[in-house]
């Protein structure tokens, strides 16, 4: 079977009720993370998995850091989302999300991978370089705050 690659904030889940934690200095990784078990959901994310799961096994890979595992898993089981296989960041990796998701990718050579999805302009393009079909999750603005943190940070 092959399968569908997803990230989880701001494709299926709603980050923008949190950004407040790390908006201000310092910034509170732990807050923000943690109220991650209150997203809401985004429709047009929830629509694309319901569709791709009826031919694909679903995949997720998100830049939460892994110590969220059982807080994402339950997330996901709560939505009804299929929660079999989810890769996270390791502890104190923070590289930028298109480097941290690409070498994930690369791990599921032997399967293949129909899409990607993905809210990270800079992901998908580094997924798309790579020759993986992708499709740029645009249903949420991307906060300036997000954006440094994928993008530069490397905490999400």
């Amino acid at each position: 079977m092959s399968v569908a690659v997803f990230d989880i904030d701001g494709v299926v889940a709603d980050v923008r009720h949190r950004l407040h934690h790390i908006e201000s200095r310092p910034k509170n990784w732990h807050e923000f993370f943690s109220c991650a078990a209150d997203d809401p959901t985004l429709a047009p994310g929830l629509a694309l998995v319901a569709d791709l799961a009826r031919e694909h096994e679903i995949i997720w890979l998100t830049g939460r850091p892994s110590w969220l595992r059982s807080l994402t898993t339950d997330w996901l089981r709560a939505q009804n989302l299929p929660s079999d296989e989810l890769h996270m960041r390791a502890r104190a990796d923070y590289r930028p999300a298109a480097a941290f998701k690409l070498e994930v990718l690369k791990t599921l050579r032997n399967r293949i991978v129909t899409v990607f999805v993905d809210d990270d302009a800079e992901v998908i393009d580094a997924a798309t370089a790579a020759g993986y079909p992708a499709v740029f999750a645009d249903w949420v603005p991307r906060a300036r705050t997000l954006r440094e943190a994928q993008d530069r940070i490397g905490r999400t």
